[in-house]
């Protein structure tokens, strides 16, 4: 690693003037160090604009190479997937504990159809008869099935990005908005799959559970075997095409703004730090504008799990039944609440996660 790191000098490269300073004797033997020298700096400055794939084969694994280290050194620094995956975890599990109320408000709204009598007025009506009913702990209901989901779904995320993100960074580890773009699809796609299509399912059965006259799951685990013993593990994975659409353009909008604005505030200064404040502003307007993007998805993704879900042929089936009956504007239901959830959400994920990230570079040393 010592030898990556090593400045490079201006006589170094394939020139005449460069072999007789150093004594090369025949153009055979300048030509076979020719065949392994490494890239020169102005190379390597050709190869980050126009990709890798204009280097020779020989010095592709080496200008990548150098890249991180470089990235590791001078520019902001590359983030092991392994705390990628820790800090991620840690964001997630605090964030739910403190937005999950917007989130069950958000859920009620979209599952209180226009098709029936509606049952809430708005936000404030939804929240004054859930804790008529319920007490306060009724804004919680299906908090277990998201806190059990929230710590490996943003463990998958932020891993997944990191892992993506980390070889198509440049030699300062600025990565440019195109590539954010892609690695946060590939992020929310994971995350869709692996963690937040299973959780989501859960959290909506439940939520909606509580708004029948005789609810019938007692809790988290008595609600998991009841849908799995009636329904199977399919039963957990309703709507996973809604989901997979919502969780990727989600993150692909999130960490495409948020790098966005982060390369505009560093400017050329790699190494600048940022505020926490700066990063949950920032966070904050990476997670409006995600609302505003795919809320629509958001809709039909939480209709397609809800208790009525069997009403629906599939996801296009279930947009075109919303437009049908509700009209467009039923598309942006619970926009509110889940622009208020989702921003705070973004804010302090991002804060914590780049917090602990930092933490973790003090006692966990990687390369």
């Amino acid at each position: 690693m010592s030898s990556l790191l090593r400045p490079f000098s201006v006589c170094e490269g394939p020139c005449e003037s460069c072999g007789a300073r150093r004594g090369c004797a025949s153009s055979g033997s300048h030509q076979q160090q020719q065949q392994q020298q490494p890239p020169s700096p102005s190379q390597l400055l050709a190869a980050t604009a126009s990709g890798l794939g204009s280097l020779p084969l020989h010095q592709r694994s080496y200008a990548a190479r150098r890249n991180l280290a470089a990235a590791a050194v001078g520019g902001r620094k590359i983030t092991h997937p392994g705390k990628a995956i820790l800090a991620g975890g840690i964001a997630g599990g605090i964030e739910i504990c403190i937005t999950f109320p917007t989130e069950y408000v958000k859920t009620q709204l979209q599952l209180d159809e226009r098709a029936n009598p509606p049952r809430y007025r708005g936000i404030g009506d939804c929240v004054k008869l859930t804790v008529q009913d319920h007490g306060l702990r009724g804004l919680y209901r299906g908090l277990s099935s998201l806190l059990y989901g929230s710590i490996p779904k943003s463990a998958v995320r932020f891993g997944t990005f990191e892992m993506l993100s980390n070889p198509m960074r440049d030699a300062t580890g600025r990565l440019d908005n195109t590539r954010s773009l892609l690695c946060g699809l590939g992020a929310g796609i994971a995350e869709a799959i692996v963690v937040v299509c299973p959780m989501e399912t859960l959290k909506v059965k439940m939520i909606h559970d509580q708004c029948s006259l005789r609810p019938r799951y007692r809790g988290f685990f008595h609600g998991v075997s009841e849908i799995i013993r009636e329904q199977g593990v399919r039963g957990t994975y309703q709507g996973l095409t809604a989901t997979v659409l919502k969780q990727g353009t989600n993150q692909a909008i999130r960490f495409y703004v948020m790098n966005a604005l982060r390369n505009w505030y560093k400017g050329d200064d790699p190494r600048k730090e940022m505020h926490p404040i700066v990063t949950a502003m920032f966070g904050a307007t990476a997670g409006a504008a995600s609302v505003f993007g795919n809320t629509p998805l958001d809709v039909v993704k939480t209709r397609m799990q809800g208790l009525e879900a069997h009403r629906y042929k599939n996801t296009i089936d279930c947009a075109f039944q919303i437009l049908k009956h509700e009209g467009p504007q039923a598309f942006y239901k619970g926009t509110v609440p889940r622009l208020g959830r989702v921003c705070l959400d973004v804010a302090i994920v991002f804060v914590i996660y780049e917090e602990v990230v930092k933490l973790l570079n003090g006692v966990w040393k990687t390369q």
